[in-house]
């Protein structure tokens, strides 16, 4: 086995860490406590910094060439799948962010990301996804460290469940495409923000959590920035 193979397979390898976060996740999950809660979180930033720098890293490789037999784009969809909404959604769940009596409604973004992940045009070539992106571990994680109310938690559901259906523009920053580098730049200080909200004490975390909002907030407005320009340019 030649030095290109085994690099090959590294990087797959690395991308496959990702399950082994899932793994640790779901333990986490069952245990339910707060620091467990908060650790998930974590393993759930880790697996999502694989998954920002393992295409790049496929691609340094030529993985496709290489290894033309094992396909690496399956391997993280599956991992994705996990880590962005049905192990989120659990955590919402075993959390209580939902009463008993509403918990039903987590069926609706586990079914809409099955779609959205289904999608032959989930990806555009340019740049971004079409549909909400199933970002669930997101929304997971300000829904529980905000102590979101239900009346707030319940209809952030519901929406983005049904935005995955509408296909709008949401950045892919690691594809490249407008604001790329904003997007990936203030991906850092997010993370750091993060960081200090899952390690830090009231009312630092709490602060921490309204401050880190700016990014989100960030990118769903530049990505309706490119979905009203393509759709001018369209016309």
């Amino acid at each position: 086995m030649n030095g290109r193979v085994l690099f090959a397979w590294a990087v797959h390898l690395y991308t496959a860490l990702g399950l082994v976060c899932s793994a640790a996740i779901v333990v986490l999950i069952v245990r339910g406590d707060d620091v467990a809660f908060r650790t998930a979180f974590f393993l759930m930033m880790v697996a999502t910094a694989i998954d920002a720098t393992d295409g790049w890293l496929a691609r340094q490789a030529r993985v496709h060439e290489v290894l033309p037999h094992f396909d690496g784009s399956e391997l993280d969809n599956l991992i994705d799948f996990h880590t962005y909404t049905s192990l989120p959604l659990l955590l919402i769940w075993r959390a209580g962010i939902l009463p008993e009596s509403l918990a039903w409604l987590l069926l609706l973004p586990l079914l809409a990301s099955a779609y959205g992940f289904s999608q032959v045009n989930a990806k555009t070539d340019d740049g971004f996804f079409l549909g909400f992106p199933s970002y669930w571990n997101i929304v997971a994680f300000y829904l529980y460290a905000l102590h979101a109310p239900l009346w707030f938690s319940a209809p952030v559901i519901v929406v983005l469940s049904i935005l995955t259906f509408i296909p709008t523009h949401y950045i892919y920053a690691t594809r490249g495409g407008p604001f790329s580098r904003l997007i990936n730049i203030g991906a850092v200080v997010w993370f750091v923000l993060l960081a200090l909200v899952l390690l830090g004490r009231e009312p630092v975390a709490h602060l921490a959590a309204l401050v880190s909002l700016a990014y989100p907030t960030m990118y769903l407005v530049l990505s309706a920035v490119v979905t009203v320009q393509k759709r001018a340019a369209a016309n």
